[in-house]
């Protein structure tokens, strides 16, 4: 070493900043093999096992939005088709980050379960709690107050039926959930095959449905003198959205 001067910090020669047998390569490959920390690889495992809860907690968040968006209606972007996409998200998590592979990040999952005993306990009870008390309590709560609702909205002259359609909406959520994983084709477009699959399950099985009630809605008012038509059209129009969708594609093609 060498000084400067009184008072100033000595100066250190070039050749004594690094060993003479430095090889920057060395260090960078000892870099690419370090293995990821245990409690990390925990921490990541943990929040792709909560995944499933997420979705089950979106579903009934869905639910109650779709009252305070109309029940009968939804708005497309609103908080009910929201929930629902977080939902699908949700529960095709996995699968939706192998897309990051081929953007060139290296994504690497860990697999197997948790081995840190307290994160492995912070899932057990986190699903326990979303699985016993959300959705086998306060649901069927929830539903109740929705059916309470729609005898109010009625004593107040409005419809019923908003309300109803949400109740028996929270009553399904896991019928819903069990139905999303089955749609589930665990692929990099499994997020798309879910929705695309759910639009068939809501043409093919739902608005039949709904056209059945039109329909009976439509006799109804046809007994009461009331106007008829509209539910009459509206029962076809639910009958033929299938058709309606791909008369839609063919004149945009």
């Amino acid at each position: 070493m060498q000084h400067t001067g009184a008072g100033s910090l000595p100066s250190i020669p070039k050749s004594a900043t690094l060993p003479a047998n430095f090889n920057p390569r060395t260090c960078d490959q000892r870099l690419d093999y370090m293995p990821t920390p245990q409690l990390l690889n925990d921490v990541i495992s943990l929040l792709l096992l909560l995944a499933p809860s997420a979705a089950l907690v979106s579903l009934v968040l869905a639910g109650v939005n779709l009252r305070q968006e109309g029940g009968t209606t939804f708005a497309v972007g609103g908080r009910f088709t929201k929930w629902m996409f977080w939902a699908v998200v949700f529960l095709t998590l996995q699968p939706l980050l192998t897309w990051f592979s081929s953007f060139g990040i290296n994504v690497s999952l860990p697999g197997g379960g948790i081995s840190t005993p307290w994160l492995a306990s912070i899932r057990s009870d986190v699903a326990s709690f979303v699985t016993n008390f959300v959705v086998g309590r306060i649901v069927p709560t929830l539903a109740a107050f929705f059916v309470l609702r729609a005898i109010l909205d009625t004593a107040s002259g409005e419809h019923p039926l908003p309300s109803i359609i949400a109740a028996l909406f929270l009553l399904g959520t896991q019928a819903t959930f069990n139905l999303i994983q089955n749609y589930n084709t665990q692929t990099q477009y499994a997020t798309a095959d879910v929705l695309d699959r759910l639009w068939n399950h809501l043409a093919g099985t739902i608005m039949p449905i709904a056209a059945v009630l039109a329909l009976v809605g439509a006799i109804l008012n046809f007994a009461t003198r009331k106007p008829f038509m509209r539910l009459v059209a509206v029962a076809l129009a639910l009958l033929c959205v299938s058709g309606i969708w791909k008369l839609v594609l063919s004149m945009m093609s």
